[in-house]
C-alpha cells in the first residue's frame, strides 16, 4: 500500500548490556542477574517477540491491541492457498484486467503483472509475498475461491483467511480483504500475527519463498511467447541488514504506519516476531533489529 505519511523521528535507544562491572557498581540497589539486558524501546505502537522452537513470549507492547496490519495480511494470502488440497503450485492463472484495474483503484503496491499473461501460482506467491503484489493476491483469491462470480470467489477465499485465523487461535484477527486494503474490519494483533507467521514457516515453499530478496518470473503470454518479468524485490530489508534472516513480511498503509513480521535464525535458534504501526519504513525494520537482538540475547 502506498502512503505519504512522514514518521515521526525517534532518537534510537542504545542497547545496553550490563557489565559484571555494572553489578557490583549497582550494589546499594540490588545486583541485577549476570548477562541481563535491557529491555529495547521501539517506536512502533505494537510489538511481540517469541522464540519460534518453545513458544516462549519474549517481548510485549501493546501485544494484544488490535490494530490496522496492512500488506502483512498477505501471509494469510499464502497460508490459505499453500493449505489447499493437492495444490498445483505449477498450474497457471491468466491475468484478468480486473487485477490491474483494482491496483489503479486503490494505488496498490503491484507486482505490474500483465493482463492476458498465463502466471503460475508459485510465480504468484512470489509476487504477493516479495514486492508485495495487490494483483498477486487478487489473483490468488479468485483463483483459489469458490463460487461463479470473481465476487462470489473472493468473498469465499476471505471467508477461508478468517476459518483459518480461528482454527489458529488468533481470537483477536478479522480479515476482510485479500491483501490488506480492508473495509475498515481488517485488523490482528502483534501476537496473532506472529502466530499466523509461526504456523506458515512449516511449509517449505513459504519459507523460500519469503526469504528470497530478488525473483524473476518468466510468464507465458497471451501468443505462447515467453516474457521475463522486471525483477521483483523484497521490501523486507532485514534480509540485506541483519544475518540470519528467514522472513517474513512488510506491511504499510495510511492507517497501518509501518509493520514489519520478521524473523532470524542464530545458532540454530529461532526468534520471530512483529512490529505494528511503527514510524517510518527505516524505523520498523530499526525496531525489528532491537527486538532481534533482545531475543537472541535472552
Amino acid at each position: 500500500m502506498i502512503t505519504g505519511i512522514k514518521g515521526t523521528r525517534f532518537r534510537r535507544a542504545a542497547a545496553v548490556t550490563v557489565t559484571t562491572g555494572a553489578v557490583l557498581a549497582a550494589g546499594a540497589f540490588g545486583a541485577a542477574p549476570a548477562g541481563a539486558v535491557t529491555t529495547p524501546t521501539i517506536a512502533a505502537a505494537g510489538g511481540y517477540v517469541m522464540n519460534n522452537g518453545t513458544a516462549k513470549t519474549l517481548y510485549t507492547k501493546a501485544a494484544d491491541t488490535q490494530r490496522s496490519t496492512g500488506s502483512t495480511t498477505k501471509i494469510m494470502t499464502a497460508k490459505v492457498v499453500l493449505a489447499q488440497p493437492n495444490l498445483n503450485l505449477d498450474a497457471k492463472v491468466t491475468i484478468q484486467k480486473a487485477y490491474s484495474d483494482y491496483i489503479v483503484a486503490n494505488t496498490a503496491s503491484s507486482a505490474h503483472l500483465i493482463v492476458g499473461d498465463k502466471v503460475t501460482v508459485r510465480q504468484l506467491l512470489y509476487g504477493l509475498m516479495l514486492p508485495s503484489g495487490c494483483d498477486a493476491a487478487y489473483a490468488l483469491a479468485d483463483k483459489f475461491g469458490s463460487g461463479s462470480t470473481r465476487a462470489a470467489r473472493v468473498k469465499s477465499f476471505i471467508g477461508k483467511m478468517n476459518t483459518t485465523a480461528k482454527s489458529l487461535g488468533m481470537t483477536r484477527t478479522k480479515f476482510d480483504s485479500f491483501d490488506g486494503i480492508g473495509n475498515g474490519n481488517n485488523y490482528s494483533t502483534p501476537r496473532d500475527l506472529t502466530k499466523l507467521a509461526s504456523n506458515a514457516m512449516k511449509s517449505a515453499t513459504f519459507r523460500t519463498v519469503v526469504k528470497t530478496k530478488s525473483y524473476t518470473a518468466k510468464t507465458v503470454t497471451k501468443t505462447g511467447s515467453t516474457r521475463t518479468m522486471a525483477a521483483w524485490t523484497n521490501t523486507n530489508t532485514l534480509l540485506s541488514s541483519y544475518s540470519g534472516t528467514i522472513g517474513v513480511k512488510t506491511g504499510s498503509g495510511p492507517e497501518a504506519k509501518y509493520c514489519l513480521v520478521f524473523a532470524a535464525t542464530r545458532n540454530g535458534k529461532t526468534i520471530i516476531g512483529t512490529v505494528l504501526a511503527s514510524t517510518s519504513i527505516t524505523q520498523r525494520a530499526t525496531d525489528a533489529t532491537k527486538l532481534l537482538n533482545y531475543g537472541f540475547a535472552q
